[in-house]
This record gives structure tokens, sequence and C-alpha cells, in this order.
């Protein structure tokens, strides 16, 4: 199966740092990284290595994002925040949420309860997203057999965290991730990418927890790269004529 593709970031860049205390640290991932190198996509300096390099002491690795998703990603800073940190995600007492745009009209509210397999060969596990449109826009390009084409705004907030669990339960809606090579609609990609809008359209913008001691954790990134390749999306409809709806507020952070 081959790898996610992104758009690439210089390395020489250095990460973007959303929060820091003496426990943990939060930062914002490019898209395109990986955050462990594997023997699929060997990476010399992952996330992992270059943050600890960037820092200069040990990170403690807790949860992951996809190559491709970009947002927050946090570290702990100790072995024992590591711990307590990476409970939380077993117990599902993380509150994570995202951001994507994704094929089609999806309905206003759905909560998918849909078991995945985290392997090919494992028994499928529970696996549940909740879904919110935030806003649709119909634009003025041919895929396939329709003159136009349909995209959705969606919240997710994933209740569970297993392997490309957001991108498989959209695909199975199918809703997928404009963008996603592995899970999505190759038409549709390409002609996101011939209105220059590159990557895949998802993006973790918030995770917030409560730890043992009382200490709330509570991280957000900045979600104008996914209000940018929307905004390109309603200009063309704009332009055309075609509808445009908010069915909810829905915030666009600055950068």
């Amino acid at each position: 199966m081959r790898p996610d593709r992104a758009p690439e970031v210089p390395v020489s860049e250095p990460l973007t740092v959303l929060w820091r205390c003496e426990r943990f640290i939060a930062i914002d991932k490019p898209a395109g990284w990986l955050v462990h190198a594997n023997e699929w996509c060997p990476d010399d300096r992952p996330i992992v290595q270059r943050l600890r390099d960037q820092i200069g002491r040990w990170v403690y690795p807790v949860h992951r994002l996809d190559r491709a998703t970009s947002g927050v990603l946090v570290f702990a800073l100790d072995p024992r925040s590591a711990r307590e940190l990476a409970d939380l995600f077993a117990a599902r007492r993380i509150a994570k949420r995202y951001l994507a745009i994704v094929r089609g009209y999806v309905e206003e509210n759905l909560r998918l309860d849909y078991p995945l397999q985290d392997h090919p060969s494992a028994p499928a596990v529970p696996a549940v997203t909740t879904f919110s449109r935030c806003a649709t826009v119909e634009v003025p390009i041919a895929v396939g057999r329709y003159v136009t084409a349909r995209y959705s705004l969606v919240e997710c907030r994933p209740e569970t965290g297993r392997s490309h669990q957001i991108r498989r339960h959209l695909a199975h809606l199918r809703h997928p991730i404009v963008g996603d090579v592995r899970y999505g609609d190759g038409r549709h990609n390409r002609a996101m990418r011939e209105l220059f809008v590159p990557g895949m359209l998802l993006r973790a913008t918030e995770l917030a927890t409560v730890l043992p001691d009382g200490f709330a954790l509570h991280v957000r990134a900045p979600s104008a790269a996914i209000g940018a390749a929307w905004d390109v999306l309603t200009s063309a409809a704009t332009a055309a004529g075609l509808p445009i709806s908010c069915v909810t507020e829905y915030v666009v952070s600055p950068a």
C-alpha cells in the first residue's frame, strides 16, 4: 500500500510549538511528516527526533497523527506524565476535534458506530466517531458524469482511536476526505489540485483532557489551512452563482 502524500515542509524549518509546560509540549504537526519512522515509510528524522533536537531534551509520544494529517500533537516531557496521558487515551477520556472537507453533502449530525480492523489480520474492534456538518458548497467543476461537485465542511470528534479512523469512517459513509489518496476519490482529488487545493484536507484542531491531579490540558491549533481551502471552493461557487450554505457556526482560527 503506497504511503500518504502531502505537501513537503522544508526540513530546516522548526516545528511550531503551540503550548508548553513542565510536563507536556504540544506542536502543530505539519502534513507530510511521520511521527515515527517505520519499515514502509523510512525517515531519518521523524517528528519525535526533530522535536528532541529542537528543544534539547527527551520527549515521550503518547498518540499519533497520520502522515498526511496536520495539527495538534502532544508529547510528554517525563515518563510519569506519559503514562498518565496514555491511560486517559486508553480510557477514552480525551476530547479531540478535527475539521475536514469531504465529498458530497454529509448528514447534519451523525454518530457512526462501525468497528474497524487495526490490521488486516486482526479482528474488528469498536470504533465510534461523531460528525457535525458545518457548511456545504457546490462548485462548477465536472467530476465524472456530473457538471458540478458538492462538498461539506465537517467537524469530526472520534471517541475511539483506531488506525485511520476518521478517514475510514468517512469513506464508509461514501463521503471521503478530499485529498485522501488511500481511501478517497481520485477524480475529486485531481479536481481539487486543479483548483490549487493541495494535500489531504483533515486537520486536528483541538485536544483537551483533565489529568488525575486536576491538571487541565487544552490545546488548539489554527485551522486557517482548512479555511483557506474552503474559501477557494466558496469563491468558485460564488463566481458561478452556485449554492453555499452554513449549517452551523464554525470557527476558523487565524494562523
